[in-house]
């Protein structure tokens, strides 16, 4: 039983229910998780028990309705686990995972519940229920039987083994990528060091070191990818490289982070369920619940498109080489140079200093008037922040979403300053989940890693960062217009190739003319950003396609390499596996390393886009097609946001997401438009 002081105990009173920030304490997660999961297994057997004919409402709508107590805590602490955290934080999550695991399989494999959903899964047909009641009621019993619910006992048995194993490795994996990128921040000593970063940059170096208690000091910290923004305008050679080796060295240097044995285990055990799940691989079981449904299927385009990146990034590197032995004659082109070079040729051949844009892209007016004025335009909604509302970090702003009739839509979060205590990237959470079952609407945040300036110094955004708070506010809009009516479908819960499709597409209204001039204004002197340079800035967006697009296929396919294995298939030495994979796909171009490289690829050995990272480039294929729709009929206008909105935005999971894609473009994807976007076109 929780106490009734918990603030856990019962909902929210707060707006939109928002979590209690205020008055939520550590002490405050371990009784509150204890007593939700008595209740949800509780709510579960009463389902599973109950003595009437299953129908909809008392099996499938009771579901939906049960767990209420975990549903608040688990919102708040995997947001908090991830944004805010504290040793005692990683302590509890660490306990939780493998309990949590067993919670999961404990309702799945539930045999008397699994035979009510099966019955009404077999006269589905005539039930008369709704397209949503019915896609839910499919969507369950699918559920069920891919964790393992035909399986005999025996079995059944093995698969909650290999699902605690795995909660808990998936924990180590990010909890050591988040302490040794924290150790790996590099440390300087001479300000000399830094030349070539702007004076704002030089400024938040310091001050991270002041906070780390390295007065005098300049602290470099790295961000979740291994290409690091500080590269492309460091000019000292050899510091480059440093903060280069300490990105590829996260998870790989045989301390007690080191993730190499981790992933390897991770591998090993997804194969074992694979199997007893009765999947050659991994990846078959996973791509089997996406939109893309095979591994052919998806690895097959990563695959048609990596030779023609390919040979567009030679081609690159083949100029940049040129420049490096200008400076330095005799020198071999490496992954430290590439993007310091690659700027050199937009200042040369465009005109375009990236690092200029910065004084133009100051955060609010981004935020303010940039992001939510396109929302406004395209669906009508309107944004007032609320100084009245508990937060869980001094840093975090709260903002009241309104639709265009002046009805609540929910909270919109932003927490956007990186800090020891968050993991790096950029993502969107929900803190409460949009039901029209339970009354709900929206509360989301979005995270990002900015550097923080010094104290009264305005937060000036590279173009990289201005166009991640357009893509995360494109999944805050995917939750925060979601109108379903059951949790299980809301907004982001679709197909994981899917998901990243609205966030893809809202990053086109960053440079939008009506857009840009609204927020792209100097943070000093007021003047928009130069007719000038937005040409400019068109003019060079496909340069440096080839480098981007080898690195990423880099990384999908090795990810698909990861999750292909079978169970014959032994891996001894990670590194050894890694190098064979890129080398196998045509992708191992010394200069242009993945991404991710296994030990700090999160997204994959942590997060949920194991054999699913090929997401991003499945997904721009609908971005690039839906790009070209909201161009060829008038961009930025009302009529294209509400069809938009209404079409596909607002269904969530609520019907096939390719039928919703057809249904809002007239016909199924075509990939043209992004073969031509990237440069492609031989693909």
């Amino acid at each position: 039983m929780i106490s009734p002081d918990n603030p856990f105990a019962v909902p929210s009173e707060l707006p939109y229910e928002l979590p209690p920030f205020d008055r939520i304490a550590e002490e405050h997660y371990r009784p509150a998780f204890e007593a939700g999961l008595a209740e949800h297994v509780a709510d579960v057997e009463r389902i599973a028990d109950d003595p009437a004919e299953p129908t909809f409402e008392n099996t499938i709508e009771a579901l939906e309705r049960a767990g209420a107590l975990l549903d608040r805590v688990s919102g708040t602490f995997f947001n908090i686990a991830g944004s805010n955290s504290t040793d005692e934080v990683q302590a509890i999550q660490a306990e939780l995972a493998p309990k949590l695991a067993a919670h999961s399989d404990a309702i799945h494999l539930n045999p008397k519940l699994f035979a009510r959903i099966d019955a009404l899964f077999q006269q589905r047909a005539e039930l008369g229920l709704s397209p949503e009641a019915l896609r839910l009621l499919e969507r369950r019993h699918t559920d069920f039987r891919r964790a393992g619910a035909g399986l005999p006992e025996a079995d059944q048995e093995k698969l909650r083994a290999l699902n605690e194993q795995l909660s808990t490795l998936q924990t180590r994996f990010s909890q050591n990528l988040l302490r040794d990128t924290n150790e790996l921040a590099v440390v300087l000593d001479d300000v000399a060091d830094l030349a070539g970063l702007s004076d704002s940059a030089i400024a938040a170096a310091a001050q991270t070191a002041t906070e780390r208690g390295l007065e005098g000091k300049y602290v470099l910290t790295l961000t979740l990818p291994t290409a690091q923004a500080a590269v492309e305008s460091l000019e000292n050679r050899a510091v480059r490289e440093r903060v280069y080796t300490a990105s590829v060295s996260r998870g790989n240097r045989g301390n007690e982070y080191d993730n190499n044995a981790v992933a390897a285990e991770i591998v090993r055990l997804r194969i074992e369920r694979a199997t007893l799940l009765g999947y050659p691989n991994h990846a078959a079981y996973v791509i089997a619940d996406e939109t893309a449904k095979t591994v052919e299927a998806a690895g097959g385009l990563l695959e048609r498109l990596a030779p023609v990146a390919v040979a567009n990034a030679r081609t690159e590197a083949a100029e940049l080489q040129q420049l490096l032995e200008a400076d330095v004659p005799g020198a071999t082109l490496q992954p430290w140079d590439w993007a310091f070079y690659a700027a050199k040729v937009r200042r040369e051949r465009f005109k375009l200093d990236t690092e200029q844009l910065r004084p133009y892209f100051e955060l609010d007016r981004v935020l303010h008037d940039g992001v939510f004025v396109a929302a406004n335009r395209l669906y009508g909604l309107t944004f007032t922040e609320r100084t009245d509302l508990p937060k869980y970090h001094p840093e975090v702003r709260v903002y009241e979403v309104f639709d265009a009739d002046g009805a609540g839509l929910g909270l919109f979060l932003t927490d956007y300053y990186t800090r020891e205590s968050k993991r790096g990237g950029a993502w969107m959470n929900n803190f409460v989940d949009q039901s029209r079952l339970l009354g709900r609407h929206t509360v989301v945040v979005n995270v990002l890693n900015v550097t923080k300036p010094q104290a009264g110094e305005p937060t000036l955004l590279s173009l990289d960062e201005a166009r991640t708070v357009f893509h995360e506010f494109g999944h805050a809009l995917h939750s925060l217009l979601s109108g379903v009516q059951f949790p299980t479908f809301t907004g982001t819960n679709v197909p994981r190739d899917f998901v990243e499709y609205p966030s893809q597409v809202n990053e086109m209204w960053m440079l939008w003319p009506e857009i840009l001039a609204s927020y792209a204004k100097h943070n000093v002197t007021g003047e928009p950003l130069p007719a000038s340079t937005v040409e400019q800035l068109e003019a060079a967006q496909q340069y440096g396609e080839g480098f981007r697009t080898t690195e990423y296929l880099a990384a999908a396919l090795l990810d698909l390499a990861w999750h292909r294995l079978g169970p014959d298939d032994a891996v001894e030495d990670v590194q050894q596996f890694e190098a064979a994979a890129l080398e196998k796909a045509g992708v191992a171009l010394e200069s242009v390393p993945p991404r991710y490289r296994t030990t700090y690829f999160n997204h994959v050995f942590s997060g949920g886009y194991s054999a699913g990272y090929y997401s991003y480039i499945w997904s721009e294929v609908l971005d690039a097609d839906t790009v070209q729709w909201f161009t060829e009929n008038g961009g930025l206008k009302r009529e294209n946001g509400d069809h938009f909105r209404s079409a596909l935005l607002g269904l969530g999971g609520s019907v096939d997401p390719m039928e919703a894609f057809a249904n809002f473009r007239g016909r199924a994807p075509e990939i043209e438009p992004l073969l031509k976007r990237r440069g492609l076109a031989g693909a």
